[in-house]
């Protein structure tokens, strides 16, 4: 090809494929947060966002579509076109849980999405107001068994929701539930004695817990929590040795979307995670387990999650809404 002939070319097709393929993405990518600002998944979401920015060369920013468990923004994340533009910070609420506790969910929880990697889990802490007569779970149990739907407790996602309502069937008491449309408001309603329990992520509960407004009970996990290791289990605190739930993080693009940006996005999810901050922050603030992994480890990840958190709930006895 002579020289005048490689002037008339346009300059992309002078690239090399591998630049042509470093060009996405050309601008900001969405992270769609499916609960309240403040809640557990959006300090997930806007960590992770801030350090995928050095691998992407764009910007990801966080924006909260709270409502219905999750619902609302997992199916906006469905519905957006498949070029891994818009994300989704999904929890086992939204993409394990959602389709054994509603009769309708406006998306396909198994097909509508491609798992770009795990993020981290974390088990939660059972909590009540810090001047609660209930001083240890064994206490709060023995006030439910003899006054039925007595004690009330508070949930705002899927996993507060499992948790609460399987401590409940495995005690072998009656709860009364309490739907919230977001954590910090059902830490507003327990802090002023309008519920009794609440079962919720490190993040929301233990900023109040050290504040001395609220007292944590126990922690949901099998093994005791390195953030809190004086609490006891719930299967020490209840006796209840099948007891155990841990919530987890993962983040999601709409199905069809390229294997290449896949690849792109789970690599800066990765390196994200490495970052110091990230992992400061998760493992030691929130008390979380990092937990990156490829697309098909997440994947796997997710189905076994799926039939777990189907067993939990139809164990506890929770009737699809």
């Amino acid at each position: 090809m002579n020289r005048r002939a490689l002037l008339a070319l346009p300059a992309a097709a002078l690239l090399p494929a591998a630049a042509l393929a470093q060009a996405w993405p050309s601008g900001p990518v969405r992270a769609i947060v499916p609960f309240a600002p403040g809640s557990a998944t959006d300090t997930v979401g806007r960590l992770l966002a801030e350090g995928m920015r050095a691998t992407l060369g764009q910007p990801v920013v966080v924006e909260n579509r709270a409502g219905a468990n999750g619902l609302i923004g997992a199916e906006a994340v469905s519905r957006a076109p498949a070029d891994g533009t818009t994300l989704l910070v999904g929890t086992n609420s939204t993409n394990a849980a959602a389709r054994a506790l509603f009769r309708q969910v406006p998306f396909d929880m198994e097909n509508g999405f491609v798992p770009i990697s795990t993020i981290a889990t974390v088990p939660l802490l059972v909590a009540v107001k810090a001047d609660s007569p209930h001083r240890t779970l064994a206490d709060l149990i023995a006030a439910a068994r003899a006054r039925p739907e007595a004690i009330s407790y508070a949930n705002a996602s899927s996993s507060q929701h499992v948790a609460s309502a399987s401590l409940a069937a495995m005690a072998g008491v009656q709860m009364l539930n309490v739907p919230y449309r977001s954590s910090p408001l059902a830490v507003q309603d327990l802090l002023a004695g309008r519920v009794d329990l609440f079962i919720a992520d490190q993040a929301v509960i233990l900023p109040q817990a050290q504040a001395g407004a609220l007292r944590i009970l126990a922690v949901t996990s099998a093994e005791r929590s390195a953030a809190v290791p004086d609490v006891p289990t719930v299967r020490e605190a209840a006796s209840l040795p099948d007891y155990e739930v841990v919530a987890w993080f993962a983040l999601f693009a709409p199905a069809g979307t390229p294997a290449d940006r896949v690849a792109l996005l789970n690599r800066a999810v990765v390196a994200s995670v490495a970052t110091e901050e990230v992992r400061a922050r998760l493992g030691g603030t929130l008390g979380m387990s990092v937990r990156a992994s490829t697309p098909e480890q997440a994947a796997a990840f997710v189905r076994a999650e799926t039939t777990k958190w189907t067993n939990a709930i139809r164990q506890a006895g929770i009737e699809p809404q």
